[in-house]
């Protein structure tokens, strides 16, 4: 059993700043990759941005420059870091995580997701 667990969503105003986390705990061996997506109302699910634990970090084009991505392996956290947000960031952001686990081999889980809301 694998839990995922995301915090740090919240209501800002344009300009402002939050800090999304997602710890992962249960039976996992380790971890190929850890992420973030989100998705707007009546729109696809779309990456933010994911950082392999070999290989380099991806960014949406839309987020560059804005967001920033980290890990913290012993914790098995992955942050997010939204500065200059915008309207158009508002969305229900998802943490993914790619995954080795006891008994099922490698797999991907989703969080419950969190709610991001920057309006005025």
């Amino acid at each position: 059993q694998v839990q995922l667990v995301e915090s740090g969503g919240g209501l800002v105003q344009p300009g402002g700043s939050l800090r999304l986390s997602c710890g992962a705990s249960g039976s996992i061996i380790s971890i190929t990759a850890m992420g973030w997506y989100r998705q707007a109302p009546g729109k696809q699910r779309e990456l933010v941005a994911t950082m392999p634990s070999v290989g380099s970090t991806k960014y949406a084009d839309s987020v560059k420059g804005r967001f920033t991505i980290s890990r913290d392996n012993a914790k098995r956290t992955v942050y997010l870091q939204l500065n200059s947000l915008e309207p158009e960031d508002t969305a229900v952001y998802y943490c993914n995580v790619d995954i080795i686990v006891v008994g099922r081999g490698r797999i991907q889980q989703w969080g419950q997701g969190t709610q991001v809301t920057v309006s005025s």
